[in-house]
């Protein structure tokens, strides 16, 4: 029973001292020991194997529980200390708790004593301060006191003198001191409910109202509105009247300022009334000439009678520009039929004349905001009424040079005065506008004569190639009805002229440049095919001529000129015209028209190279290559075939030399056009020996390289060919050798042979696979066991093949091609 007991009471206790990890981690921190009885995973089986482990380390048994036992004795000493020393830690924190409770109730004690002391510091301040405040309030109270009664006897006394003043009429005095009275009265709005106040008040009131009364009147004395004469010097009397009005309600000075100008003005409205000769646009110089003076004679008489911060001078300009324009518009509604374009712009130009002086001599600060906002000025450096013509003298140049998209410089600030009279001619501008149409349609008359004299480009000169001069004498003109135009309304009579500028760009690309490109034969004449079907080698086809050359280069880049710069047209339309009408205006249509004339001239030039080449390529398919016995030099339709590519692809580089994307463009065409024809020619020579395979290969690597070259071709300078267009090459005459290749091919065994043929053609179908047999003259009967096993070895073809396929196989073949052309030259012959 006892030894249950014990070994109950030793698993309780290994469950009790039974650590979690971490804690034993921080104790074998805080203690590290090499001892193995320290360590949590302590196996007392393994311990005694270590101490006894054989038989023969029995002997010292007992040394070693003598040495237990010691260190048993230790550690319970140890335990038995430390236990010891714990009694009295209770009893001394209990001691520590009440001494700082003491010490806190100290602290609070204190705390409460300096509080009570701080108040009772405060309460005494408050009383010795208190006194100090009300004298400062019985000053300041005092103060204000004696500041509103020497203001009340200013004001009283201000009044007084006022009413005396204003009977004498002395307004010098009466402006400094009615400016003083307000002044001083401002200090008495919150005391108007006291009557003595509100009574200075209204007298103050009253005699501002008598003040303006008499002041109209003194006005209306000295410049009656009904008499046109007018004294011959200003008052002084009314010159201090204008000081008095300027603190007065600005009704006053309206009233005076409208009064004056009015009458300032009658003489002008008698002078030029609608039945008089001077009224008519003809003699519209007169009308300016007159302000002009009157505004000198006002600068000697008046100038020092009203305030400079009146501007009067500048009013009385606004106000003849706005008379000034009510009596044109009158007068052209009534004699509508009477203006004329030369007469038009004659009023115009003078008209933007006077504004743009009116612009130099005033600011434009007594417009009205709704003038400022209708009036919308372009820059004056494309004026081309102003004065100063130099800007659109050289924005004309940079219309020549295609410099339109360059940087200008800062814009000179808008006239605020455009507008204010020549916004009357906007309703009648379509006379302008008929007029430009006529104009523009009698220049391209002119351009198809002077075309027609002068004859194409001549060769070897500077002119091949060039843009034709009547591309920027057109585009001149469009920019000097644009600016014009744009100086005159910048609304539907922009939109109107856009119309005509369209009218005629197409009409120069049909006429000019359409209609003066060389006509080329159709295949449906005699003559081509006739070309076609002679078996000499030295046959001849219709070509341009160096100057039939020279001319599509020249139409080719009028026709880039005009693309670029009717696209900067557009660009200055949208510029000029209102922001609400932008949309409305687009060239596409006429840059689209261009862009075709580029395309035929660049197509002319590749069916005239490619025609030349043409006989070269039927004496090729005519020659009997079975009989070829040894490879040479290269053939001698090969020599042709360059010789023409000699001598029209420098002449069309050279010539195109200002736009060399487009001679791009005309290698890449001419490239896909000559190399399918190069090999639908390769297709027809049959039956072909080895050696006529051979010497097929060596002439299309010769045609390679010549094609690989043709950019720089007779040219001193060797430039690199464009990347794209030496992959078109590249592509093509590597499939033309590759079926050379599979011709040269040995036929046995089968398997290789098609193998081969599916290898070298990525693009391998029967159709090609039967022409390649053809040229090895193989039979019919061989060729049937070729074509299923080819079939047969072929990868499956996508969704969508077979109707291709079937396309492919309802075209004419070669065979039925070429004796459909054999019956046409029976045809030919029995007619001739």
């Amino acid at each position: 029973m006892m030894e249950e007991e014990e070994l109950e009471f030793v698993e309780e206790l290994e469950a009790v001292l039974q650590l979690t990890p971490e804690v034993q981690l921080a104790i074998e921190q805080v203690f590290p020991s090499q001892d193995p009885l320290d360590r949590a995973d302590f196996n007392a089986v393994e311990y005694i194997n270590t101490l006894f482990p054989t038989e023969q380390s029995l002997a010292n048994i007992d040394e070693v529980v003598n040495k237990i036992r010691l260190k048993i004795r230790r550690l319970d000493d140890n335990i038995r200390t430390v236990v010891r020393g714990q009694t009295n830690v209770g009893q001394d924190g209990r001691q520590a708790l009440e001494e700082a409770q003491k010490a806190i109730q100290q602290l609070f004690g204190k705390i409460k004593d300096i509080k009570d002391k701080a108040e009772k510091s405060e309460q005494m301040v408050k009383e010795i301060t208190r006194d100090i405040k009300q004298l400062d309030h019985a000053k300041r109270h005092l103060t204000t006191s004696i500041t509103t009664l020497n203001h009340l006897h200013m004001l009283a006394g201000g009044v007084d003198s006022l009413e005396a003043m204003t009977r004498r009429r002395q307004y010098g005095e009466v402006a400094n001191l009615l400016q003083g009275v307000m002044n001083v009265l401002e200090h008495f709005h919150k005391y108007m409910g006291i009557p003595q106040i509100r009574q200075l008040s209204e007298r103050v009131k009253a005699a501002q109202t008598e003040l303006g009364q008499q002041i109209l009147a003194d006005f209306e004395e000295a410049f009656p509105s009904q008499g046109t004469k007018r004294p011959g010097g200003p008052s002084n009397v009314l010159r201090d009247a204008c000081l008095v009005a300027n603190i007065l309600d600005p009704k006053i000075k309206q009233e005076i300022i409208k009064k004056f100008i009015k009458q300032h003005l009658s003489e002008y409205l008698v002078l030029f009334q609608e039945n008089q000769d001077v009224a008519w646009l003809d003699k519209i110089d007169r009308r300016y000439a007159w302000v002009k003076r009157q505004l000198v004679d006002y600068e000697e008489k008046y100038g020092r009678m009203f305030p400079r911060e009146w501007y009067m001078t500048e009013r009385i300009a606004v106000e003849f520009c706005h008379v000034t324009r009510a009596e044109l518009a009158k007068i052209m509604r009534a004699r509508a039929k009477e203006i004329e374009v030369k007469l038009l712009l004659f009023a115009i130009q003078r008209t933007t004349n006077f504004e743009g002086f009116l612009a130099k001599r005033f600011s434009g600060c007594t417009l009205t905001d709704g003038t400022l906002k209708k009036l919308e000025s372009p820059p004056p450096s494309t004026n081309p009424f102003l004065e100063d013509e130099s800007a659109p003298e050289m924005e004309e140049l940079a219309i020549e040079k295609g410099e339109l998209d360059q940087p200008k410089k800062p814009k000179v600030p808008d006239n605020p005065f455009h507008g204010i009279v020549s916004k009357c001619f906007e309703p009648h501008l379509y006379v302008y506008i008929e007029s430009q149409d006529k104009n523009l349609g009698e220049l391209i008359d002119r351009f198809v004569a002077d075309f027609k004299a002068q004859g194409p480009p001549k060769p070897n000169t500077d002119e091949g190639g060039a843009v034709l001069p009547s591309c920027a004498d057109l585009f001149v003109y469009y920019k000097k009805c644009m600016v014009q135009c744009s100086q005159l309304s910048t609304g539907e009579p922009m939109i109107a002229l856009t119309t005509i500028f369209q009218k005629y760009l197409r009409e120069y690309a049909w006429k000019i440049l359409s209609g003066n490109l060389p006509k080329t034969t159709t295949s449906s004449g005699g003559l081509t095919i006739s070309s076609l079907l002679k078996e000499k080698e030295g046959s001849e086809v219709a070509k341009f001529t160096l100057e039939e050359l020279c001319l599509i280069c020249s139409i080719l880049s009028t026709a880039e000129y005009c693309l670029a710069t009717t696209q900067q047209l557009e660009e200055k339309l949208k510029e000029k015209v209102d922001v609400s009408l932008t949309e409305r205006i687009n060239l596409t249509g006429e840059m689209d028209t261009f862009s075709t004339v580029i395309s035929s001239s660049i197509q002319l030039l590749v069916q005239d190279l490619d025609a030349a080449c043409d006989p070269a390529l039927t004496a090729m398919s005519k020659m009997q290559w079975q009989n070829v016995e040894h490879v040479g030099d290269q053939s001698p339709y090969v020599t042709s075939v360059i010789l023409h590519i000699k001598q029209n692809v420098p002449i069309i580089r050279d010539n195109l030399a200002s736009t060399r994307k487009y001679f791009t463009q005309f290698c890449i065409k001419f490239a896909n056009s000559f190399i399918p024809k190069f090999i639908t020619h390769l297709f027809k020579c049959k039956p072909i020996s080895m050696v006529g395979a051979e010497q097929l290969l060596l002439d299309t690597h010769s045609l390679k390289m010549v094609l690989l070259d043709l950019p720089s071709i007779g040219s001193q300078v060797v430039r690199k060919a464009p990347a794209s267009y030496t992959k078109i090459v590249v592509k093509g005459m590597t499939r033309a050798e590759m079926i050379l290749k599979v011709v040269m091919a040995p036929h046995e065994p089968l398997v290789v042979f098609v193998d081969n043929y599916i290898k070298l053609l990525t693009d391998c179908n029967t159709e090609t696979f039967q022409k390649i047999l053809d040229m090895k003259g193989l039979k019919r009967s061989e060729q049937s066991n070729m074509l299923e096993l080819l079939r047969q070895r072929l990868p499956t073809p996508p969704s969508g093949a077979d109707g291709s396929s079937s396309l492919s196989l309802m075209a004419p073949t070669p065979e039925q091609e070429s004796s459909r052309i054999r019956k046409l030259e029976k045809l030919i012959k029995k007619r001739l």
